[in-house]
């Protein structure tokens, strides 16, 4: 499992003492099984770098159905941006999948961080403008493609998650019922 140090080596030109310095302001986040950590209506303060586990980023409708919109996997820093960019309530939650290890950053020390460290404000955009595709690619599929098709793509790009997450979570991620979901796994 790579540490946010190892990523920002691998991924950036920075000197080891500003790498030092970002990963110091990454705080380890003790959380429980199952744990909401955000809540809708809460304002998101900190954005979240997953050591182990997955965090669910999710909303639920007017009826109570939960739909995922999206998953933070191990190695991935993710947060309810609307919220964390605006500092305004979350319209999600943000859930622990299970048992999670986590290290979090606040609003203010990633401002800070930007301000005193240019390529780490370049590299936290490429962070952002990759969000961004990710979730126009996801909106795409939900609205183009069907339900075994969606199916079928998860099952290529992340075969993963269907061993290490619940049958539900994967469901509502693919926006689909958890009877649906039995259905296309046993479709051939």
């Amino acid at each position: 499992m790579s540490l946010p140090a190892d990523i920002l080596r691998k991924n950036t030109t920075l000197s080891e003492k500003k790498i030092k310095m970002i990963v110091a302001l990454y705080k380890p986040f003790k959380t429980r099984r199952n744990q909401e950590i955000v809540s809708r209506g809460e304002v998101a303060r900190h954005i979240y770098f997953v050591v182990k586990g997955y965090l669910r980023v999710g909303v639920t409708n007017s009826v109570g159905h939960q739909f995922t919109r999206f998953l933070i996997e191990e190695g991935m820093v993710g947060t309810a941006f609307p919220s964390f960019v605006s500092q305004k309530p979350s319209t999600a939650s943000i859930r622990c999948v299970g048992q999670c290890e986590v290290l979090r950053l606040s609003y203010q020390d990633l401002n800070l961080l930007c301000k005193k460290v240019p390529e780490f404000e370049t590299y936290y955009r490429g962070l952002i403008e990759q969000a961004y595709i990710q979730a126009i690619h996801r909106i795409e599929s939900l609205i183009s493609m069907s339900a075994y098709e969606r199916y079928r793509l998860l099952l290529k790009e992340k075969p993963k998650l269907f061993q290490q997450l619940p049958a539900n979570v994967i469901a509502e991620y693919l926006g689909i019922t958890k009877e649906t979901l039995s259905r296309l796994k046993s479709r051939k």
